[in-house]
């Protein structure tokens, strides 16, 4: 496949995009001037949990049928999606799930893609999503693969909030050893989320925060979303970032503090104290839409261009039919330039009918 191919500048208003070709310059944007910037890569739909809020147990249950194998792209045909999306301007690469851990050998696709390099000879940032039950048996081979960071999900730190959480048997020092061990492997700075979901774990946001305090882990707290179609969400189950911050606030006070870069999507606050900070993820109550530079590959090879999508573009196919890097750019050029999603910023008006909606297992976080 040839490697080398410039990009058109994308005008204001809706190129033809039967006549676009990817012999140009950077930047491609989206109708609302949204560069791309990220890449979330699903590379499995299977994982070992069964969080209430994402794989609920009574729709993923042992007779749900998950991909086979040969529907999954190759760890060549990833690389090679990988590429061509930093030649258009990607510069953070994560890996999810699913349940990431449990893909065969992804020490050997991280080897791959920490190799990239951007159009100014930059190398990619790439980063993992875990749930962090295997993440002490894997965190030294996946920091000399090359992984730059990891994000472990935590819902809880007592054994009953987090089972009730994860419908499972594991134990919190399970992912509380994982993150121990990351910490120990330089994959720093090891990210925490934890979702907040009413009734079930607010009662933890404290515990949590002081827990993590002076850890040199970033705790992020995320509001409880709509993902999907299997997990019931009702905004009544939604307890707001304002709230959360109020609750931390009361026991370690916060001073808010700037955003590390455009585009990202938790605010920030540091203790006053200066034992470290927390950010919040307030996509239902304080959508961020308007900023969002995100590409979602799903993990039989789809791309989609928002969480909340119903509809993705199939790359697998023309990957498998052998075409070029040129010709696989073009379809992504093509998607991106007419994308025009802000699903979280229509559901905060109230604007946004119900609809159907690809699980989060598929596509990621």
């Amino acid at each position: 496949m040839t490697h080398a191919f410039r990009i058109i500048p994308i005008p204001l208003v809706a190129p033809d995009y039967a006549e676009m070709d990817c012999d140009a310059a950077l930047p491609v944007t989206d109708t609302l001037h949204r560069p791309l910037h990220d890449l979330r890569i699903s590379v499995t739909d299977r994982c070992n949990l069964r969080c209430t809020y994402c794989m609920p147990r009574e729709v993923f249950d042992d007779e749900h049928a998950f991909l086979p194998r040969g529907a999954l792209l190759t760890f060549e045909e990833i690389e090679c999606v990988a590429r061509v999306f930093v030649q258009l301007g990607v510069q953070k690469i994560r890996l999810t799930g699913g349940e990431p851990l449990l893909r065969r050998g992804i020490e050997q696709l991280i080897e791959k893609l920490a190799e990239l390099q951007t159009p100014l000879g930059k190398p990619v940032q790439i980063a993992l999503t875990t749930n962090g039950v295997l993440l002490a048996k894997k965190a030294r081979s996946l920091k000399d693969a090359g992984l730059s960071r990891v994000t472990v999900s935590l819902d809880g730190l007592s054994e009953s909030t987090f089972q009730r959480m994860s419908d499972s048997t594991v134990s919190v020092q399970t992912v509380l050893n994982g993150i121990a061990t990351a910490q120990a492997a330089g994959l720093a700075p090891v990210k925490v989320n934890m979702v907040v979901k009413r009734g079930v774990n607010e009662h933890e946001i404290v515990p949590m925060a002081r827990h993590f305090r002076n850890s040199g882990v970033l705790l992020r707290f995320i509001e409880y979303m709509d993902v999907g179609n299997s997990n019931g969400w009702r905004m009544d189950d939604v307890v707001i970032a304002q709230d959360i911050l109020a609750r931390i606030a009361a026991h370690f006070p916060l001073r808010a503090i700037e955003a590390n870069y455009a585009g990202e999507v938790a605010g920030r606050w540091q203790y006053a104290d200066g034992a470290g900070e927390i950010g919040i993820i307030a996509s239902v109550s304080q959508a961020f839409c308007h900023a969002c530079s995100r590409a979602r590959l799903s993990t039989d090879g789809k791309i989609y261009t928002c969480l909340f999508a119903q509809n993705g573009l199939d790359l697998r196919s023309p990957l498998r039919l052998g075409q070029t890097d040129a010709q696989i750019c073009q379809r992504i050029v093509n998607q991106w330039v007419q994308r025009d999603d802000r699903y979280s910023q229509l559901r905060h008006l109230a604007m946004h009918p119900l609809r159907d909606k690809v699980e989060m297992s598929y596509i990621g976080g």
